[in-house]
């Protein structure tokens, strides 16, 4: 072929254009950057002609954006900051439409229906040892009872993310919030003889829970920008640990004002109803991507979910920050259902509460004590997590998956501690647990932070529900009832006695410190990733960066008279 030589050590680059090391996607002969939103126009050949200039695509798109587009770095055009400029107040009112004040005022709604969401969850577990007494059940069903509703919410997730990227957002958590407050109450109503039927109900709630929970984080993401939105983020995500400790206290103080633990399944409904009204009042759907394209250019258009799911699998930092964050659902779970029961029998083993016997009320104060644990190292952990990232990013880009790694790797030791300690005193025991919980949730609202800059608004949705798939998955989906079970074995081998019941679930839930020490291992592959994903991202949002599919991956050469797509990697240059 003619015209062209190797340049620069880059292959296939016109005779004419300056070598901008091959970066990013390079604009063909003759094609503007502007109506296409920098998407490089298909190489054809000229009408009665067998050559056609063409250009190569890079080899790797993180190479650079377009040469020669303004205000990006490395290009001809103006030269400009490295990062895209976050537009201020004034402009974010004018991209969304919203004034700062109703922006924030959704944030608190929606922050609202998140607490409510962890709330209902773990009220089942603050009154789980009368549940049990009710059913007549053991530990292995026990777990089964947070194992079914996590299933259901994981398999729901991607149908809520596939319609949270393409219709509107506001309508679909209306719905499945009213669907999962109208299940919750039935599920107060079942007999002991029907256990089935809680675990059917407790499936149900997580069609509510899976709308939600998919599509809230990408509300906020389209609201606030850079360091606004991982502000909004922590406060979001402070409803975690506080809602999770609600439910607790919720579940074990109600249940000893009404003498009968169905009452606490009956609070979370009528704040359900509360939920649906300020959703449908107060919240307005805002424009996807708007804020951090800041610009005139026109809206990204949702691609296929295949696509979509092709373009998360290749993203490292996504994957492996799921990861990590699947190892942080393991331990969370397993100590939401078991730690108040595992406190109860450290108590009973130390002399200090009687046993919990058949027909009468467990009557322990450590569903309270670990609820309270639970809200206060949650807000001082999101809050530390968040703060100690803000201020490592201007000097260190992988600071967030890096202060997950630190949180995760630290909580280890700590959980381990605490359990080893159970035998000899409670108090080193809520030490433990309270050092190990604050470590642990320094790491929601980064993880939340870094899927949404790292994937493009048109996915983020998708990429919510399969966080939330995989996470659950491999989590907390299974990890109360394999701790249940693992205690059930072990009791198995020893004479019965409480003795056996405590040491049988304090071995078992150790576990938790291997899984968290994995999880932490993840976070440090995501930091190797992370610079490389989130300016792919940016370069996609501003329209500067075409995602290669199975057509980019060939080019045309004239043969027998007409031109012919062939792989690059075919071709001698």
């Amino acid at each position: 072929m003619t015209g062209f030589k190797q340049h620069g050590g880059c292959r296939g680059a016109a005779p004419g254009l300056s070598d901008s090391k091959c970066s990013g996607l390079l604009p063909r002969v003759g094609s503007s950057v502007g109506p296409e939103r920098g998407r490089a126009r298909p190489p054809g050949t000229m009408a009665g002609s067998d050559t056609a200039p063409f250009l190569s695509q890079a080899d790797d798109p993180d190479d650079g954006p377009v040469p020669g587009t303004p205000g990006l770095p490395g290009s001809t055009g103006n030269p400009k900051s490295e990062e895209p400029k976050v537009p201020d107040q004034e402009g974010l009112q004018r991209i969304t439409g919203l004034s700062p004040g109703r922006s924030a005022l959704i944030v608190a709604v929606l922050c609202y229906i998140n607490l409510l969401n962890y709330m209902d969850r773990f009220t089942v577990a603050g009154v789980l040892p009368d549940i049990e007494q009710f059913f007549n059940i053991g530990d292995s069903s026990s777990g089964l009872i947070q194992t079914v509703f996590i299933s259901s919410y994981m398999v729901l997730a991607p149908v809520f993310g596939y319609l949270g990227d393409r219709y509107n957002r506001k309508y679909l958590m209306c719905g499945g919030i009213a669907f999962w407050s109208l299940v919750t109450l039935g599920s107060s109503f079942i007999p002991g003889e029907h256990f089935w039927l809680l675990l059917l109900t407790r499936g149900l709630v997580g069609v509510g829970e899976a709308s939600y929970s998919t599509i809230a984080p990408t509300l906020i993401a389209d609201l606030f920008v850079a360091d606004q939105r991982s502000r909004m983020l922590s406060i979001f995500y402070f409803a975690i640990p506080v809602g999770s400790g609600l439910g607790y206290i919720a579940g074990s103080k109600v249940k000893d004002m009404a003498g009968d633990w169905h009452w606490a399944l009956r609070v979370t409904p009528g704040l359900g109803v509360v939920a649906v009204l300020l959703l449908f009042l107060v919240v307005r759907e805002p424009p996807r991507g708007a804020v951090e394209r800041h610009s005139d250019l026109p809206p990204l258009n949702p691609t296929s979910w295949w696509a979509d799911l092709r373009a998360l699998a290749r993203n490292p930092s996504f994957i492996l920050s799921s990861l990590g964050f699947t190892a942080v659902a393991f331990v969370t779970g397993s100590l939401a259902l078991w730690a108040p029961a595992f406190l109860l029998r450290s108590r009973v083993v130390l002399g200090e509460t009687p046993p919990c016997l058949p027909g009468d009320s467990c009557s322990s104060s450590d569903s309270l004590i670990f609820g309270l644990i639970t809200c206060l190292t949650g807000v001082l952990g999101v809050g530390l997590g968040v703060e100690i990232s803000r201020r490592l990013r201007h000097s260190n880009p992988r600071a967030d998956p890096l202060v997950c790694a630190t949180g995760l790797l630290g909580s280890a030791p700590f959980l381990f501690l605490s359990l080893a300690c159970a035998r000899g005193s409670i108090v080193a025991t809520y030490i433990f647990i309270f050092i190990g919980e604050t470590l642990l949730s320094m790491n929601w609202a980064i993880v939340a932070d870094i899927l949404l800059y790292v994937v493009i608004p048109t996915r983020r949705s998708t990429a919510e529900a399969f966080q939330i798939v995989l996470s659950h998955l491999l989590g907390d989906a299974g990890s109360p009832y394999l701790i249940g079970l693992i205690s059930d074995r072990l009791r198995r081998n020893w004479p019965p006695s409480f003795l056996s019941e405590f040491r049988a679930l304090q071995f078992s839930l150790m576990l938790c410190a291997f899984v968290g020490a994995l999880g932490g291992a993840a976070f440090l592959g995501t930091a190797i990733f992370i610079e490389g994903d989130r300016r792919r991202a940016q370069l996609h949002v501003q329209g500067l960066l075409h995602e290669a599919g199975s057509a980019d991956d060939r080019i045309v050469v004239p043969q027998r008279g007409r031109s012919t797509r062939v792989p690059v990697a075919s071709v001698l240059i």
